[in-house]
């Protein structure tokens, strides 16, 4: 979905990055070996101190400090006196090889960083954002003591404190290694408390606060990833922002590809005063490409009144609790989205908002519509019958389980909540306490990027749960998914990419499996499918303890030219499907009838399928086939392809154009509520699609409430299901129907 009132858009570029990982020179290797030479010392690193610690120069008695407790990039990395504070607080991590980054314990992702990728004596250290550079890493070699110093692993120079000063406010520099107490430090003196229970490295790109830290150094931390993330509409960066239990005063806007949690257990531990909102400013208010981003588990005391989540696809907002009013839009044009597992206070306004599933909610009222409003076990649910106003009312979710979430217990630990099946339910299931189970963190295996499918198929092998943290994972195998009851979380946005044309993850036809915050992205190389969720033939039952798939989304092209035959395909049984986007790219880049290929979005082969907010575009034949038998819909969104180059490029045999939603011949019982497949040729006005729908008639099969819009009137839909319904077009641009047979 990339149309503002049926028109295309074209997105910005992505914001430039500051490049700095360099090979480490023979000249730098040299020095480093000289180094260790003169003065006398094992280059051997000595095992990082576990959780948060201070570091302190031994000739000032003076502790490392992050300059006013920013966290920006450049800000200054200097002695202070000793004080106890966020900004004295750091976190070791190993790299490789004996090296290690430092970082802020308040946030891991900005480290000591050499600036300008210098070489020279005097070179100052700064905090920036860590991009596995060799100036951002360091060796601590141990001295007489259980001193160290830091030797930079590009320069081969020393941390240094100028002049070996002893006054507050120096900045920190490197300088050739002289064996100096200048060049001196230890860990963990000073009075920085670690906090209680395990801290889990979750890699540089998820950013943890805490309720202790000051407010500034909070705000300052996600203003700072906001303006990164803001229009970087197709970048490789990822974020995952967690609070902590605890109260906060700040104003977080969530931009692409940054995922904003509450690591509570209910959303209310997790309290916030300001804002947590999504805004189109970057696109003059319009938010149809407000993509890839989320927030879940929080409680928001919005200022003013009135919480803002103005977004379009791949946009969830999950177990919130706004205290006020919910915004849907930015006064353009706006095509979301999903609420879920939610309770607003107020009104939710929908505003421009042409579509919208809301799901397991407690609402305050509603007020909008524009083309397809669904709500399926919401409380608050407003009055109207489909199609004036649009909306359609289910009275309970028949059988659901929310997605799986991180959070700190009591005692400080971190663990993951797997919320249990349940059945015909209505509003959000956090008002008691939560029926699930609870796994500890240490039974995850964290990827981090750079992690091969090799070595994540080995953790899971061994009984491992999977903990994907943001970036980019190139794969040259499938992810296996074999063993029962396996979570595989990801948080921000994290993608798994194929690089050999196989399939990103594959799952066994065996019980319980959940995949969650998950983006996976088509290769140069085309792959038969993206996911396969059991193996072709797949006939065990799992209705007692279904696979669930929530906030799974698919793209072939749009970052880069992609391929692959069809996006995802369910065979095994009683699978539940929570929030899909499947997309065959429409704008930016390797976009082409030739170019990002892709045939089919999803396919089901299970019986007993059921799926709450399915959203498939632009794929090349049938958006969605369905050939198992007992399928249910709950809200489907559709575009048709944009580019056929002309109706003959775009046939199905003698039918013009391929159905958005195909059930095949062979099924006896279906049922699917709101419907909307919309029409936008923009290589070709002429292109016309015959049905939008197609399937059985049969007493079994059964549509309610579906809408087929022409955008704009660029493209023509004849009719909506069989030969059935109103022509969308050029002289009339929506169509609906109430019900089929």
């Amino acid at each position: 979905m990339s149309t503002a009132g049926g028109f295309p858009i074209t997105s910005k570029a992505a914001a430039p990055r500051r490049w700095t990982s360099r090979a480490v020179s023979f000249a730098a290797a040299l020095s480093l070996v000289l180094t260790h030479l003169v003065v006398g010392a094992s280059p051997a690193q000595a095992a990082p101190p576990a959780g948060p610690t201070s570091v302190v120069n031994v000739g000032s008695g003076k502790c490392v400090d992050a300059r006013a407790a920013s966290s920006g990039n450049g800000t200054a990395v200097q002695q202070y006196t000793c004080n106890g504070t966020g900004a004295q607080s750091w976190q070791v991590t190993a790299t490789s090889d004996g090296y290690v980054r430092i970082g802020l314990s308040s946030a891991p992702g900005q480290v000591w960083d050499v600036a300008n990728v210098s070489t020279a004596d005097g070179g100052i250290v700064h905090l920036w954002a860590y991009g596995n550079g060799n100036n951002q890493q360091w060796q601590p070699v141990e001295q007489a003591g259980g001193t160290y110093r830091f030797v930079n692993r590009l320069s081969g120079k020393c941390l240094d404190l100028p002049a070996a000063s002893t006054a507050d406010g120096v900045q920190l520099q490197q300088y050739t290694c002289n064996g100096t107490t200048a060049q001196s430090f230890r860990f963990g003196a000073g009075t920085v408390t670690p906090p209680t229970g395990d801290q889990p490295d979750f890699g540089p790109n998820v950013v943890v606060m805490d309720p202790s830290m000051p407010q500034a150094t909070v705000q300052n931390r996600v203003n700072e990833i906001f303006a990164r993330q803001e229009s970087n509409h197709f970048s490789s960066e990822r974020y995952a922002i967690l609070f902590k239990p605890g109260t906060y005063s700040t104003d977080v806007r969530v931009g692409f590809f940054t995922q904003v949690l509450g690591a509570g257990l209910s959303p209310d531990d997790v309290t916030i005063n300001g804002h947590v909102r999504a805004d189109a400013r970057w696109f003059n208010g319009n938010a149809t490409q407000n993509f890839w981003r989320g927030a879940e588990g929080l409680s928001v005391n919005p200022t003013g009144g009135t919480e803002q989540w103005a977004v379009s696809q791949a946009a969830a907002y999950r177990r919130m609790h706004v205290r006020g009013n919910l915004q849907l839009d930015d006064g353009g044009w706006s095509s979301g989205g999903l609420l879920a597992d939610s309770r607003v206070d107020g009104q939710v306004r929908s505003g421009s908002q042409q579509q919208w599933l809301t799901r397991s909610s407690d609402l305050g009222s509603w007020s909008g519509s524009n083309w397809n409003m669904v709500f399926v076990g919401v409380n608050g649910a407003p009055s109207g019958n489909f199609p004036q106003p649009p909306y359609t009312r289910v009275d309970v979710a028949p059988v659901v389980r929310e997605k799986p979430y991180l959070y700190v217990d009591g005692a400080g630990s971190w663990r993951v909540f797997v919320p249990a099946v349940r059945h015909d339910t209505r509003g959000a299931s956090w008002s008691g306490a939560p029926s699930g189970s609870s796994v500890p963190i240490g039974d995850f295996y964290i990827a981090k990027p750079g992690d091969t499918a090799a070595t994540i198929n080995a953790a899971l092998a061994q009984g491992k749960h999977l903990l994907v943290t943001p970036g980019v994972y190139r794969l040259s195998e499938p992810v296996r998914v074999t063993r029962a009851n396996t979570v595989v979380l990801g948080l921000g946005l994290a993608t798994l990419l194929p690089t050999n044309g196989t399939a990103a993850m594959t799952v066994a036809d065996v019980d319980g499996v959940k995949i969650a915050g998950v983006l996976f992205d088509a290769g140069v190389t085309n792959s038969p499918v993206l996911l396969e969720v059991g193996p072709d033939g797949s006939s065990a039952d799992h209705s007692v303890n279904p696979t669930s798939l929530h906030d799974v989304y698919f793209r072939v092209g749009g970052a880069a030219v992609g391929k692959a035959e069809r996006s995802i395909v369910v065979n095994s049984d009683d699978v539940i499907g929570d929030h899909l986007w499947v997309w065959r790219g429409d704008h930016t880049y390797g976009i082409g009838w030739n170019s990002n290929t892709a045939a089919n979005g999803l396919i089901v082969n299970g019986d007993d399928v059921t799926m709450y907010g399915l959203f498939v575009e632009h794929y090349q034949q049938h958006q969605t086939i369905w050939n198992g038998e007992r399928g249910r819909t709950y809200f489907y969104q559709n575009e048709l392809p944009y580019d056929p180059p002309n109706q003959a490029a775009w046939m199905n045999g003698s039918r013009r154009g391929w159905a958005a939603y195909k059930v095949a011949d062979h099924v006896t019982t279906h049922e699917a509520w709101g419907l909307g497949s919309y029409a936008y040729f923009s290589s070709n006005p002429s292109v016309v699609a015959d049905n939008a729908i197609e399937a059985p008639n049969r007493p079994g099969i059964r549509f309610h409430n579906m809408t087929t819009v022409s955008l704009g009137g660029i493209g023509t839909i004849q009719h909506i299901i069989n030969g059935m319904g109103a022509t969308a077009g050029p002289s009339s641009n929506v169509a609906t129907l109430v019900s089929y047979p």
